[in-house]
């Protein structure tokens, strides 16, 4: 398809500074002061909080004069509660600086907190990617560094979170542009004890961000060129980090993947996210294995606009059936081999939750980016295929 000159247009971002590698994570300190952070608040989840990394890290902040706390309650599905509570503790604590640690649930968590703590308005005032930011004092956001322990959301590149709003069971986003971190930590042996399930949810969370950007058909040639490097990387990398945890090549470029994922989604999102978060607010389900399960009907829903696309990404990644065909083949048989589910019902999805989770789904802002437009009635048909498993042409 040619392009008309007047589509090619965009207003594009890069990521932040990343200190990537083994073993960097012994320069928390330093990075804390090269921002003029003093007294740090470490964010995480319950399971990461007790865990030997935290603890290191608090010790070498300590020893570096740095005086840490630490906060972690919160939920695997962070809810608004989570990010008020946290913000009172960082005022109450006299922090001036968030360390962001964990999976997207830390990660959200951390950022909101450095952005809202300081801010005189209701977390509900704030929801969405228009301009309601521009209501906030960006002078009073807190510097935030990011250490990812998954590879999934890349939310330690990104300059927005995801929260549930517990009283209408629907996720929300926050945004600001200094919600992205000054600084990444991106330390792939932090990621060396993530369980197979885990590794394999992130891993689909990461394919979803890359796969989606790159079909969005915005014009953004540099976040299509990052997105299907992420891809490739997936391809040669999230089985082998499944079956051998300890594979720290595999873990390396499982975690530059999710960076790129959330670099590439600048672009946009689509159906297999305004599927997932209705899913993942009303019966807490891991996101990433959501993304998983729903991406081939996704795919198929899309085929006919995204058909050369996948041809190209089929070449790309070094596919033997170089067509859209295969690369959908593909999709499902890396499913398999990691061992996510096939359908919706298996994470409890059924046709009486279909009607809610279609409408819940086309008013998602992360949808507006798929290449169909979405309403009620074409969610509804995919919810009911995810749900019994029907990859059938649409």
């Amino acid at each position: 398809m040619t392009a008309q000159p007047e589509t090619l247009r965009g207003d594009w971002g890069i990521p932040t500074k990343i200190r990537f590698g083994a073993g960097r994570i012994v320069e928390l300190p330093e990075v804390c002061k090269e921002l003029g952070i003093e007294r740090p608040l470490l964010v995480t989840d319950p399971g990461l909080a007790p865990l030997p990394m935290i603890k290191q890290a608090l010790a070498a902040n300590e020893a570096a004069g740095l005086g840490t706390g630490l906060f972690c309650e919160l939920r695997p599905n962070p809810i608004s509660r989570n990010v008020e509570d946290g913000a009172r503790v960082f005022r109450e604590g006299g922090y001036d600086g968030v360390i962001a640690w964990g999976g997207g649930s830390g990660l959200d968590v951390g950022k909101s907190i450095a952005y809202l703590a300081h801010q005189n308005l209701p977390i509900r005032d704030l929801y969405g990617l228009g301009d309601a930011y521009l209501k906030t004092d960006a002078e009073r956001v807190a510097p935030i560094v990011a250490v990812p322990t998954t590879s999934g959301t890349g939310s330690e590149v990104g300059r927005a979170t995801v929260v549930v709003d517990e009283e209408r069971l629907e996720k929300k986003i926050l945004f600001h542009p200094k919600m992205m971190p000054s600084v990444v930590i991106g330390d792939p042996e932090l990621t060396l004890g993530l369980p197979a399930r885990l590794t394999a949810g992130t891993g689909m969370d990461a394919l979803a961000h890359n796969l989606e950007a790159y079909c969005v058909p915005d014009f953004h040639p540099m976040a299509e060129g990052i997105a299907a490097e992420g891809i490739r990387l997936i391809k040669e990398s999230l089985a082998t980090a499944v079956s051998d945890g300890a594979n720290i090549v595999a873990r390396s470029h499982m975690m530059v993947a999710a960076m790129a994922g959330a670099t590439s989604f600048q672009k946009g999102l689509g159906a297999i996210h305004s599927m997932s978060h209705p899913v993942g607010a009303r019966l807490d389900t891991h996101h990433g294995e959501t993304n998983g399960v729903v991406m081939p009907y996704v795919l198929i829903f899309n085929r006919a606009v995204i058909e050369e696309k996948l041809v190209r990404l089929a070449a790309y990644i070094g596919l033997a059936d170089v067509s859209a065909q295969g690369f959908i083949d593909w999709v499902v048989a890396l499913r398999k081999e990691i061992g996510t589910p096939h359908t919706l019902a298996e994470l409890g999805v059924t046709e009486a939750h279909v009607e809610q989770m279609a409408r819940d789904g086309a008013v998602d802002p992360a949808g507006e980016g798929n290449p169909i437009a979405l309403d009620k009635a074409n969610l509804s048909g995919l919810f009911v295929k995810a749900i019994e498993g029907d990859l059938s042409p649409a």
